[in-house]
């Protein structure tokens, strides 16, 4: 949904999502006791998007995002967030989608011809 050319309305959760992984990484950051300035260094980014990737900023690019977390050793986990073991409804929708019978081929039944 996008109200003009540059910015975009966000559902309220991916806001707060957004905020929160902002905070968290910031918490990380400081954690590691690394400043704001070589960590946006080791980004190769300005302190400006640092501070705006660590507000939840949804105008600053996912992959800027993964190397802040690259940054902070913590990319890995990134990979694994729409793994398919953490979809649950995906998992279920997929296991009610189960054929009910399987059947062997007629040409295999019949030894191979």
């Amino acid at each position: 949904m996008r109200t003009s050319r540059t910015s975009v309305v966000l559902p309220l959760p991916v806001k707060r999502a957004l905020r929160t992984l902002g905070q968290d990484m910031r918490d990380a950051r400081k954690r590691r006791r690394i400043p704001e300035a070589v960590a946006a260094e080791r980004a190769s980014i300005s302190r400006t998007t640092l501070v705006k990737i660590e507000k939840g900023d949804p105008g600053v690019a996912l992959g800027l995002y993964a190397t802040v977390l690259f940054v902070l050793g913590m990319v890995d986990r990134l990979a694994d967030l729409a793994a398919a073991r953490h979809d649950a409804l995906g998992l279920q929708l997929e296991e009610e989608d189960l054929p009910k019978r399987i059947r062997t081929p007629r040409s295999a039944r019949r030894g191979g011809n």
